[in-house]
């Protein structure tokens, strides 16, 4: 068996009174069990990154913006995968999580990503549909299967864990398919490094 493969779960809201910990954390339980995968949840209220960009391609001036860079960013960069956990506000994703991914560029670099999105109706996918084409530009790949969570709110129990069944299937069919790619393209880095 070869090296687990490290996944990057993270959690984009950071609303008060959000439900992503819990819908993250029910994801984080999927992917902890397999032993092709270790873990490492990127919650993005915890660790908050500056708002203000530097000149294009210059690190930030202030040091304390430096080092909120530090609590993120080498994590990002040593991840093998990601699942992006993310509510859909207003027809698409949270502001914190598009600053969190526009902070990074080579971190993504031909490395899959897959999307477990949260909200009413929509159960999230609109959101998941703007997040295909940013992710696209970084050079990453988007799986195709994702789960959607609709009517979030009466999804999961008071131990955090699914009542419909369905969710826990998708969640497994979507990590599946992100340990396919996150291998292929791990072991394809390894060979050729990956030149955008």
């Amino acid at each position: 068996m070869s090296t687990p493969l490290r996944l990057a779960v993270i959690q984009g809201s950071t609303r008060e009174g959000r439900l992503g910990p819990v819908v993250a954390n029910w994801l984080r339980g999927h992917a902890a069990v397999r032993p092709d995968m270790t873990v490492d949840l990127i919650d993005l209220a915890e660790t908050p990154l500056p708002t203000v960009f530097p000149q294009l391609g210059q690190p930030p001036a202030d040091e304390a913006d430096r080092a909120l860079l530090r609590a993120v960013s080498p994590r990002i960069g040593a991840a093998d995968a990601f699942v992006v956990v993310t509510p859909e506000y207003n027809h698409s994703y949270p502001a914190s999580l598009k600053n969190a991914i526009d902070w990074h560029n080579r971190e993504w670099h031909a490395k899959p990503v897959g999307f477990v999105a949260y909200g009413g109706f929509s159960a999230g996918l609109r959101a998941v549909e703007h997040l295909r084409g940013v992710f696209a530009e970084l050079h990453a790949v988007t799986v195709r299967e994702a789960v959607g969570l609709q009517g979030v709110w009466g999804q999961f129990d008071a131990e955090g864990k699914a009542v419909d069944p369905a969710a826990d299937a998708a969640a497994k069919s979507m990590l599946d398919q992100l340990a396919w790619w996150g291998e292929a393209l791990r072991d394809a880095r390894a060979k050729k490094p990956y030149a955008a």
